[in-house]
């Protein structure tokens, strides 16, 4: 490497290194700034063209000026905030900025160890399979580029760099294996949180009356359940979320909001065990949030989620990751004893501001007029959405003032978020408390009809009430105008106003009717669903789980034991191996005896040769040492080369010619 170090970089090896920038670069294209993805590739191109002569490296001053030119833009953009994305987002700025001063051989290995960083870091962001291989990708280009550098002039390198590559993969693959299954999977003793401002998909802590709607035309994924004992029916698939109890300028948001909490532990993990019956596993998205989702009448079976005064379900942090968390259905909760509201509460859910919506606030006395009891009431308002002109779609009209009175009495057109704020009003008003419940309801099964999935466009927003006889309950107005929404879900509930994903092109549920792109996407997911639960979830309790099938009930520092034996056992017997193969007879390879020979001629005439040194860097250092030998050193170190790098072993005409080159060698010499 010594003298390779210092040589002009070949274009061949720069290209590979260019085309695993790129496929690395991939994993964070929709989280990177459009302008540092854009630098980046300028100044990967900057170099590329250099290398074919078009244009010149810059200098020190340049150099200087374009990276504090990209710095500055990168602090103007960050604005202060400091997190592990801003972080990484500065790291991949640093890896475009390097393509400048990478010029000869001993850059491209510092760039190399640097993209190999850079494939590490895209795994805080990325861990689906197919962004798991797409970094897969990227390692093996690299590689097969460190090998095209090392041999430049060996015929058909790539090829036989990608053979030696998948050799050695199998070769390796077993160990890898074992230690995935038995290295002892540890908590991190610090965390760090990857919240950042940036906006995300998913529900928010406020809701406004168009903001659901927005949220229904995406297709992204919110999370997938397994049940233990088959999907419920859709119209009970009511996923709680939170709780906005607070109405203010026409929006409904939490009434305290909560606490900043210190990052907790990562606990990703919530597997314990086979799922027994009336249980269901979650595997939720990051939604960056604290929230877990759950059907109603739930309780907490793992430990990496926690119960709220609320019936909702809490995260010790921020969900900046995928989640797998464990429930069970526990309908004996419906049959506790319904505890009176306390007078602070009372005010709490009857609260409405002092003005607006008059319209609304007179329908409310009206009814209280009319109807004493409270159950009485409720079905007179859900009535009224099931008999009058109220249509439910996704293309409502803009209601800026009086959003209440202009649903109730003009537009009658809205989405579940309208009719859930129009209905609370109307039971304050009423003298009924009430509250706003944004979750999701719905989903659809997963293939083979395993799992459900629930997306973005299942978000749903409905109303709890309470009464001294039932306590908290649900009522849904969506439900009374539009049946299939909750029966059979949006798709269904807009199929002739033709709403359903009108923005998503690309999306796969926008085209239900083709049976072969649901089957192509189902099994896609299929397949992610279970390595994002068996591969990127195998961790604490799921390992420990999966031991505990082994005899001997093995604890996580026998594990720890057990692992360094296997690592131990499998490194000694290769070592043994490798021993017995170099010393049988016969069986050493003759193209090391041919190397050794001339590393021994080498050394006797002067030049510094040792094993770590390429045998084109030898040959070129022993050319300028000995320059009437050049053309023989050169031959002998690129005979090698084909053989270490090249797709086929050295024939014994090969072996032949490299002898007669060592006569002629030690003959000149």
């Amino acid at each position: 490497m010594n003298e390779t170090a210092t040589t002009t970089l070949p274009a061949r090896a720069l290209i590979w290194l260019l085309g695993a920038f790129v496929v690395l670069l991939a994993p964070q294209w929709d989280r990177l700034p459009i302008w540092l993805t854009a630098a980046c590739l300028v100044l990967a191109g900057w170099r590329w063209l250099a290398q074919q002569g078009r244009v010149a490296l810059p200098g020190k001053l340049w150099g200087t000026v374009v990276m504090l030119g990209l710095i500055g833009v990168y602090v103007a953009t960050v604005q202060g905030r400091f997190t592990v994305e801003t972080a990484a987002s500065f790291f991949v700025l640093a890896v475009g900025l390097k393509w400048l001063e990478t010029r000869t051989a001993r850059d491209y290995y510092v760039l190399f160890f640097i993209l190999c960083y850079l494939a590490a870091v895209n795994f805080l962001f990325q861990q689906g399979i197919l962004w798991t291989l797409l970094n897969l990708a990227g390692i093996l280009i690299l590689l097969v580029g460190l090998q095209v550098l090392n041999a430049p002039e060996a015929p058909n390198a790539p090829v036989a760099g990608w053979k030696r590559l998948g050799g050695l993969l199998l070769k390796t693959l077993p160990v890898v294996v074992i230690l995935f299954i038995f290295f002892p999977r540890m908590s991190p003793l610090w965390s760090v949180p990857l919240v950042s401002n940036q906006a995300r998909t998913g529900i928010s802590d406020t809701m406004e009356p168009g903001s659901i709607s927005d949220l229904a035309q995406s297709s992204e994924r919110a999370f997938r359940v397994t049940f233990a004992d088959g999907l419920p029916p859709h119209r009970e698939r009511y996923w709680r979320g939170l709780i906005l109890d607070h109405f203010v300028d026409g929006r409904w948001e939490p009434w305290q909001v909560q606490p900043r909490r210190r990052a907790g532990r990562v606990l990703s993990d919530g597997g314990v065990g086979p799922l027994q019956s009336g249980q269901y596993d979650v595997l939720m998205e990051p939604t960056y949030q604290r929230w877990a989702f759950a059907l109603d009448d739930s309780r907490a079976v793992s430990t990496n989620i926690e119960p709220t005064a609320d019936g909702l379900f809490r995260f010790r942090r921020p969900a900046d990751t995928s989640i797998r968390y464990r429930l069970a259905l526990d309908p004996e909760d419906g049959g506790e004893l319904i505890q009176a509201l306390s007078r602070r509460d009372e005010q709490r859910y009857l609260h409405l501001p002092a003005a607006g919506n008059p319209r609304a606030r007179e329908l409310a006395a009206q009814l209280r007029a009319d109807y004493a009891d409270d159950s009485a009431l409720i079905q007179a308002i859900l009535q009224r959405f099931r008999n009058q002109a109220y249509f439910y779609t996704l293309r409502p009209p803009e209601m800026p003032d009086d959003s209440v009175d202009s649903l109730l009495f003009a537009a009658k057109r809205g989405f579940c978020a309208h009719y859930a704020s129009a209905t609370a009003f109307l039971l304050r008003s009423a003298g009924i408390p009430a509250r706003i419940v944004v979750g999701y309801q719905g989903g659809s099964p997963g293939a083979d009809g395993d799992y459900l999935i629930v997306r973005q466009y299942d978000a749903h927003a409905w109303v709890e009430a309470w009464t001294p006889s039932r306590g908290w309950f649900r009522v849904d107005p969506t439900a009374a105008i539009s049946p299939q929404r909750i029966e059979s879900g949006l798709r269904e509930a807009v199929a002739e106003e033709g709403s359903f994903l009108e923005n998503e092109w690309t999306s796969p549920q926008r085209y239900g009717d083709i049976a072969l792109v649901q089957w192509v996407s189902l099994r896609l997911d299929l397949l992610n669903y279970e390595w994002q639960r068996w591969v990127v979830g195998y961790q604490g309790q799921t390992q420990m789980n999966l031991m505990s099938r082994l005899p001997g009930n093995l604890s996580l520092k026998d594990l720890g034991y057990l692992t360094a034996g296997l690592v131990g056992t499998i490194v000694l017997a290769a070592a043994l191996w490798s021993l017995w193969r170099q010393r049988r007879p016969g069986v050493y390879r003759p193209e090391a005896r041919l190397m050794a020979q001339w590393l021994r001629q080498l050394r006797r005439h002067g030049v510094e040769a040792d094993r770590s040194s390429t045998p084109m860097a030898l040959a070129q250092a022993a050319a300028a040492r000995h320059p009437d030998g050049a053309r023989q050193h050169l031959a002998f170190a690129r005979a090698l080369n084909n053989h270490y790098y090249g797709p086929a072993p050295l024939t014994r005409a090969d072996r032949r010619r490299l002898r007669n080159l060592l006569r002629q060698l030690r003959r000149r010499t």
